[in-house]
């Protein structure tokens, strides 16, 4: 008849314990910190000025000599009723909608040089 031990005692579990919750938490680290790079979206800016023109799908605000249009639709946070005349802060972003890519052309004053047989390895 074989006896059971009475000390169930395994102390290889107890080391790998710790190392469990080291890996855990640097896990937990590294998908907290990547998950806040990928949500910084893009960089805003902002414009301030008076409204010369606000219909439903933009507002025009004057700063300093130039007219600048922004475009918003239903998503766009408004506070207040925006009349023409009252002056605004707007933050906005710019993010490309459509890129066309085309073949750099060669510079005019740049010309192509042979290469000189002194230039080339002797044999």
């Amino acid at each position: 008849m074989s006896q059971k031990p009475l000390n169930r005692f395994r102390p290889n579990r107890l080391i790998d314990q710790p190392m469990k919750i080291k890996t855990f938490s640097l896990i937990a680290a590294a998908s907290l910190a990547l998950s806040g790079m990928a949500f910084a979206g893009a960089k805003t800016y902002e414009v301030t000025g008076p409204v010369l023109e606000v219909n439903d799908s933009m507002i025009v605000v004057q700063k300093g000599k130039d007219r600048w249009e922004l475009d918003r639709d239903s998503s766009t946070k408004v506070t207040g009723d925006v009349k023409v005349g009252d002056k605004v802060h707007i933050s906005y972003t710019m993010t490309a909608k459509d890129v066309e890519v085309k073949a750099a052309k060669a510079e005019k004053g740049t010309k192509k040089e042979k290469a000189s047989p002194a230039a080339s390895p002797k044999s």
